[in-house]
């Protein structure tokens, strides 16, 4: 649940149209998440969410609970995240739903930027059917920033995860792996891993932490599939055996690598496990990696991934262009060692001038943390 307050009924509405289309987030992909709610009286009658892709979209979800509770929608207002469609897709125009069950008024967080589903405001309007557009705006355009990369790149939308204290430190300078954020935090983003297509870490996390990279939900469907484990990294195992990834499940793991090491023994060794070997252009320790990404999402059917490691690592996503969104957990701990490792690092910036800038997006308690989420202007 977001911190950000309301100003008005309007707005307070469809800040609860935001929550529930959050819920739809990962399932809904390619497809936007969008939820919308029924208000009459000044009271919500009625609620529903894009649950899933090919399924029915946030308003017939809502016209249907609607229906199951016996609430008639004429006369009402329809909350919406997004724009009701106006075309024949896997589902009929939402905009007919709308007309259909006499609705008085759609107040709408954005415009549809799919130039093939817009126009759903218009028509509403030329039946009647009162529009008010763009009620926190921003944060609705951010719910389908996901849609809106899908549609122009051929990239997955990256999600950067980074846990630290207040200090900026994400570990002890022994960098044993320790935890620093509270257990709700590390609940928050064992729900991102089961969202994501991938998770995806630098070479110093895997060799200091051996991580799984799974995620590690109670009550997880039994058809559940886990998330590809990434691992970018100029320097391959030497004994696969040893890690916990290439052990358990080496057919879901992938190494993004230089050429001269994807062309290795090594690499050969990680091969015959069932283990993918990407060379990736640029140089060891300089890796470019939007051509792996790329495979992710065509190769591997990654529609989003997450990305979590060191702080070179994080720098490096942020300075290519592939951190979409950024969800930064602040633990109200201080370490005080200026030898720790940062963050976020690897730049030289002699002034405060060459500073990467982000927006809040959202912010949020969680347990004894702060949740951030971040984006660039």
């Amino acid at each position: 649940m977001s911190s950000w307050k309301a100003t008005s009924a309007n707005e307070a509405f469809m800040a609860r149209a935001v929550e529930l289309a959050r819920r739809g987030r990962g399932a809904t992909a390619p497809n936007p998440c969008v939820g919308a709610v029924l208000v009459r009286d000044g009271k919500v009658a009625a609620e529903g969410w894009h649950t899933q892709f090919g399924k029915l979209h946030a308003e017939r979800e809502c016209l249907a609970d609607a229906r199951s509770k016996g609430v008639d929608p004429r006369g009402a207002t329809m909350y919406v995240t997004l724009e009701p469609c106006n075309h024949h897709g896997k589902t009929p125009p939402c905009t007919d739903a709308l007309i259909d069950a006499g609705v008085a008024e759609v107040v709408v967080g954005a415009r549809d930027p799919n130039p093939v589903a817009a126009g759903g405001m218009e028509r509403l309007r030329a039946h009647g059917i009162k529009v008010t557009e763009d009620v926190l705006g921003q944060t609705c355009r951010d719910l389908i920033a996901d849609f809106l990369l899908w549609q122009g790149s051929h990239s997955p939308y990256n999600i950067l995860k980074m846990a630290a204290t207040l200090d900026g430190k994400i570990a002890a300078s022994t960098r044993r792996p320790e935890p620093i954020s509270c257990a709700q935090s590390f609940a928050r983003v064992h729900d991102l891993r089961s969202r994501v297509g991938a998770v995806i870490v630098g070479g110093n996390t895997f060799y200091a932490d051996n991580p799984s990279l799974t995620c590690r939900m109670p009550g997880l469907p039994a058809d559940f599939v886990q998330p590809f484990g990434v691992v970018v990294t100029s320097r391959l195992p030497e004994d696969p055996s040893r890690f916990t990834l290439l052990h358990d499940r080496p057919e879901r793991a992938i190494f993004m690598t230089s050429k001269t090491a994807a062309h290795s023994p090594r690499a050969d060794a990680l091969r015959r496990r069932g283990t993918s070997v990407w060379p990736m252009p640029g140089r060891a320790g300089a890796l470019v990696l939007a051509c792996g990404f790329e495979r992710l999402r065509y190769d591997c059917g990654c529609h989003y991934t997450l990305c979590e490691g060191g702080g070179r690592f994080a720098m490096a996503l942020i300075e290519q262009g592939l951190a979409d969104e950024l969800i930064h957990f602040v633990a109200p701990r201080i370490l005080g060692d200026e030898s720790a490792p940062s963050a976020y690092s690897g730049r030289e910036a002699a002034a405060m001038a060459q500073a990467l800038d982000f927006r809040i997006a959202d912010f949020e308690p969680v347990g004894a943390d702060l949740m951030l989420t971040l984006r660039r202007p």
